[in-house]
């Protein structure tokens, strides 16, 4: 690799959202922001809309309604050891069903309803 274009690397920051696609947006709306404690962010249509955007921290996912798609995804969220255990007692006290998973290293995983998977790594 030249000099450049590691500078090149260096300079051009990649920014990246997941969409998930659900049969109801407003279902996922609510399960992300009051289970998983996610915000809106924004949603078209002046909340009329079948295309959504959630934040929790630095993490972003577009949540879409469009029924001609039902693929599932896959999200990995990475989390300190104390935002982690913060995390599981937050789905404890909310009843979020979850599960310990292993894809490569130990994981946390929990499943929205449509089935889109979020796995939060355990680290040793």
């Amino acid at each position: 690799m030249t000099e450049q274009t590691l500078w090149n690397q260096t300079v051009h920051r990649w920014y990246a959202r997941p969409v998930f696609f659900v049969t109801d947006v407003n279902r996922a709306l609510l399960f992300y922001v009051d289970k998983l404690g996610f915000e809106k962010r924004w949603h078209e249509g002046d909340g009329a809309g079948k295309v959504c955007q959630v934040n929790r921290g630095e993490c972003e996912i577009i949540l879409c309604e469009d029924p001609t798609r039902i693929d599932k995804g896959r999200l990995f969220i990475e989390l300190t050891v104390d935002g982690l255990a913060d995390f599981r007692r937050e789905l404890a006290e909310r009843s979020v069903p979850n599960k310990e998973t292993w894809w490569g290293y130990d994981a946390v995983q929990v499943d929205d309803p449509d089935g889109n998977e979020l796995l939060f790594p355990v680290s040793e």
